[in-house]
């Protein structure tokens, strides 16, 4: 039996009413089913009305922010070449 690697893990960072976090959301819902990866969104405010400000705090002026495997692979847009390429390894 062989182990199976782990899928990728994109995270989106975002707030309410953000309308670039929303377009920057469909497309990577679009490249999750194209690449195999898994996405998740956490809205920075609400996590922050919850007691957790650390993401509000270090992200909050840059939204929309995609992290790849937890860490911050681009801001404001995708880089798509480069999400693409650093998938593929």
């Amino acid at each position: 039996m062989t182990d199976t690697p782990p899928r990728p893990q994109v995270q989106l960072l975002t707030r309410d009413g953000c309308s670039l976090c929303e377009r920057v959301h469909g497309r990577l819902g679009e490249l999750a089913a194209e690449l195999g990866f898994d996405l998740s969104t956490v809205d920075v405010d609400a996590a922050a009305a919850s007691g957790d400000a650390a993401l509000r705090a270090e992200f909050g002026d840059r939204l929309p922010v995609v992290l790849l495997d937890g860490r911050e692979h681009s801001y404001w847009d995708i880089d798509e070449d480069r999400l693409r390429a650093d998938l593929a390894r």
